[in-house]
């Protein structure tokens, strides 16, 4: 038997077509002899945004408002609407005050169909998906590389505030309850609680500067964590997180503040 392209038979070709599947919103691959093969402009999409983030807004009806969901797709597609205006008139999601913005967002932070279809999605193009929470009109605004949460030790913190610069021009947020820092605090930090996250979350990027270095802290270092990657999704460039908390600095920097 002699291989393929030395003089014997030609190499047996599959013919490919490509389709675009109104369904699901994806460019799918079919032969001749099976049916779906793959996304494959979508995988490889998705492929390339490892390690991003992306920049999203949306608009979410209910589960039954498909019909609803397609005139509003029509009216953006062909009609030159905007997503913001309609997501402020129609969508369930409190994100519509904000006209659907979701701010930045990364793997692991949205629910399975969210996330593929974000992630699969081409720049600036409205797409579809359905969730657990109903039907949702998505769009991919921008992209960038993913941000990495810094920790920093409560030793170099608490050399960073022996120098009264560092105070004033460092944002310094501490999200313990009310109740806890009583027991122990430290010169400098802000107080926002984050069972109050609610009334502060909102007016985040009008009260702090997401330019400038941000540090978090709270009593162990995993409330801090969260508030801190929340801070990164919305736009904060260096944002780093108290290892330990306020317990590890106690313990590790400076004996006069109480343990709890």
């Amino acid at each position: 038997m002699r291989p393929w392209g030395t003089g014997g038979p030609s190499r047996p070709t599959t013919r490919v077509i490509c389709i675009w599947n109104v369904t699901t919103h994806k460019v799918e691959l079919r032969n001749s002899n099976k049916s779906l093969l793959l996304s494959s402009l979508h995988c490889r999409r998705s492929a390339q945004r490892e390690g991003k983030e992306l920049l999203v807004q949306h608009l979410l009806v209910g589960e039954k408002d498909v019909r609803l969901l397609v005139d509003l797709e029509k009216s953006i597609i062909a009609g030159g609407a905007d997503l913001s205006d309609l997501a402020v008139e129609h969508s369930l999601c409190p994100s519509k005050e904000n006209g659907g913005m979701l701010g930045w967002v990364r793997r692991g932070q949205m629910v399975p169909e969210f996330e593929e279809a974000a992630f699969s999605a081409p720049l600036n193009k409205v797409v579809r998906c359905k969730t657990k929470f109903g039907w949702h009109l998505l769009q991919v605004l921008a992209e960038r590389d993913q941000c990495v949460l810094q920790d920093i030790d409560p030793e170099e913190l608490h050399t960073k505030m022996q120098d009264p610069s560092f105070l004033e021009e460092a944002q310094l947020i501490d999200v313990r309850e009310p109740d806890e820092v009583v027991k122990a605090s430290l010169p400098g930090f802000k107080v926002l609680p984050l069972r109050q996250f609610g009334t502060w979350g909102p007016v985040m990027t009008d009260e702090f500067n997401p330019q400038k270095d941000t540090y978090v802290l709270c009593h162990h270092g995993m409330r801090s964590m969260q508030v801190a990657k929340w801070l990164q999704s919305q736009g904060f460039k260096k944002v780093y997180n108290v290892a330990g908390g306020i317990h590890a600095y106690a313990v590790k920097a400076d004996s006069s503040i109480p343990t709890y």
